[in-house]
Formats: structure tokens, sequence, C-alpha cells
């Protein structure tokens, strides 16, 4: 459904497109000049005005449409997600480099307590 109205979102913004470059401007720019034709100046720009505000409703409609269809489709996957958990461990505790081949696990050292200072030798000759 939204590549259909892709497609017709993007012939409507050339034809919008197209239409706009066709209008006389005040300074002449691409618009149709001369006052001889099938169409008067005052009817030509009633008809191109018309035009440029349906193409312009069905822009804003179409742009709409696809916004809500964005909103209610599937929703996407982060790609962190997609990555297989290396050797048992779960994706919440590692990152994303620690599953790269030859990296090292990251694991917290167990809690230890310090330990005692070496006792002091009262004859040995200090090195400072």
């Amino acid at each position: 459904m939204q590549t259909v109205l892709l497609v017709i979102y993007l012939m409507v913004v050339v034809a919008l497109i197209g239409v706009v470059l066709i209008q006389r401007s005040e300074g002449g720019g691409l618009g149709i000049g001369g006052g001889s034709g099938f169409m008067s100046a005052r009817g030509t720009a009633n008809a191109l005005t018309r035009t440029t505000a349906i193409l312009a409703a069905l822009f804003f409609v179409i742009s709409l449409a696809l916004g809500i269809l964005a909103r209610y489709e599937a929703k996407p996957t982060d790609i962190l997600d997609r990555i297989p958990a290396a050797n048992g461990t779960t994706q919440g505790g590692g990152s994303v480099l620690d599953q790269l081949p030859g990296a090292a696990p990251t694991t917290q050292a167990p809690a230890t307590t310090p330990a005692a200072p070496a006792p002091v030798d009262p004859n040995a000759v200090p090195n400072n």
C-alpha cells in the first residue's frame, strides 16, 4: 500500500512542479507568453490556479496518508537486537563489541578484601 501511495505521490509532485513552472509570473519567467492561443490569459490563469490547488490538496492528503500508514505499520526492530548472543551470554549484560571475534569478554572480578600489608623488618634498609 505504501508503495502505491509513494508512486502516486511522486507523480503528483512532478505534476505540481510542472504546473507551477507554467504559470505566468510577474517577470514573465517560464509562463505562457502572448495573448494568442486557444485560451485567454484570464482563462489560463484560472485553469492553472485550480489545477495547482487540486494538486496541492492531493499532495497534502497523500502526505498525511503516508505518515499515518508509517505510524501503524509493523514496528521497526533495532539492529542491535538482531545480533545473536555469543557464548551463551545474554543481550542485557554485554555490549556489541564483546561479541566480536577475538574480543575478551568483560567480566567483573569478584569483590575481594584488601590483603594485609607485609610486616616491616625493622633491620631493613629503606630504598627511598
